[in-house]
């Protein structure tokens, strides 16, 4: 288990002051392990002025990869964010990460006679469990359909391989070509596919499916545990995570960590409990995509959140799809008051989950 944070003094090189002084977030780390990273501009500003920008990022990520041996199985540059997925054989995403981007920074702010911050406080770097082929499937193909989502690539007029900022082309190139530090073969592999020709019929067909409604819906339902979730994979890489933790998520001591650690370590509390309510509800986590904003389930599993963690009601109000906070404040104070019979009877269901207080 791995703490860090990055600040950058106003020449882009790290500032060990902000370093002491910021919360230290917690970060998992672990041999072999595999990220979805993404990291954004600084209030959303772009991270590529142009395309020797965003070749120099690519060098800058081929020289991060000599230095700590990562695996890049995926990547794209959009205009203000990017996405990775990197395999790690050794535990050094923080270090490795430390240096491509302050590295780039420093780059990119050299070159544009720029100060300060390049990109928006901290990436993110969720685990992917990678030896269930359909996660690594899951998210490669999430990345290389980011340009036709943001319609840089327009669906059914032009291939996506015509985007040139993504390993996307370079998966439908021969085997001795592209870069030493790009392994296409795991992923293919996931796919049950050896030939180029063959990624490139599922990945366009793929882009297809975005320009309709149906197909739309379908590809984003799957997607929305990389947007919301911490980690893409089943219950057991879960526990194998929580174990990583060094904790199971139960009773902890709160003071063992501090600032950005402690606030993760509640989250993954409250993820654990939401799920834990669910089950207790006879309900999967995609059944809140379908249910109205006031279900009484939505409800109940609300005010269980409110009472048992200190999660923020916009937090609940997201994580539950529930809209306004304001609905999620008003829902508590309903099942808080009782009343309702069949909110009583709910609450009871969730009522048998006692565990301490995180």
């Amino acid at each position: 288990m791995y703490f860090a944070v990055f600040g950058f003094d106003r020449s882009g090189l790290m500032d060990n002051n902000a370093l002491r002084s910021m919360p230290r977030p917690l970060r998992i780390e672990f041999p072999g392990a595999v990220y979805h990273i993404m990291a954004r501009g600084n209030q959303g500003n772009p991270v590529f002025a142009d395309d020797q920008d965003r070749r120099r990022f690519l060098e800058t990520l081929a020289e991060t990869s000599e230095k700590t041996g990562w695996r890049v199985h995926a990547y794209v540059l959009m205009g203000n964010h990017y996405h990775l997925l990197a395999e790690t054989p050794e535990p050094n995403l923080v270090a490795g990460m430390k240096w491509l981007q302050g590295t780039y920074t420093q780059r990119y702010n050299w070159r544009h006679q720029l100060h300060g911050y390049l990109f928006q406080g901290r990436y993110k770097a969720i685990p992917v469990q990678a030896d269930n082929d359909g996660y690594l499937e899951t998210v490669s193909t999430y990345i290389h359909l980011n340009p036709a989502r943001a319609g840089l690539v327009q669906i059914g007029r032009e291939p996506l391989r015509t985007y040139a900022w993504s390993s996307y082309p370079w998966y439908l190139a021969p085997a001795n070509k592209g870069p030493e530090w790009l392994c296409r073969q795991r992923v293919l592999g996931s796919l049950h596919l050896k030939s180029p020709k063959g990624y490139e019929a599922y990945i366009e067909s793929r882009a297809l499916e975005l320009g309709l409604k149906a197909g739309q819906r379908e590809l984003e339902h799957k997607w929305k545990a990389l947007r919301r979730g911490w980690y893409v994979g089943n219950d057991g890489f879960l526990d194998k995570l929580r174990v990583r933790l060094g904790r199971r998520l139960r009773p902890a001591k709160r003071d063992s960590h501090s600032g950005g650690a402690n606030k993760e370590h509640g989250r993954l509390a409250a993820e654990q409990m939401l799920r834990e309510a669910l089950d207790a509800l006879h309900l999967a986590e995609a059944d809140l995509d379908e249910m109205r904003k006031g279900a009484p389930e939505k409800k109940v599993i609300a005010w269980w959140l409110r009472k048992r963690t200190t999660m923020s009601l916009a937090w609940i109000s997201d994580r539950l799809r529930m809209g306004h906070p304001a609905t999620v404040s008003h829902a508590v104070s309903q099942a808080k008051r009782g009343g309702n019979r069949g909110l009583e009877r709910l609450k009871r269901e969730v009522e048998r989950l006692e565990r301490p207080v995180q």
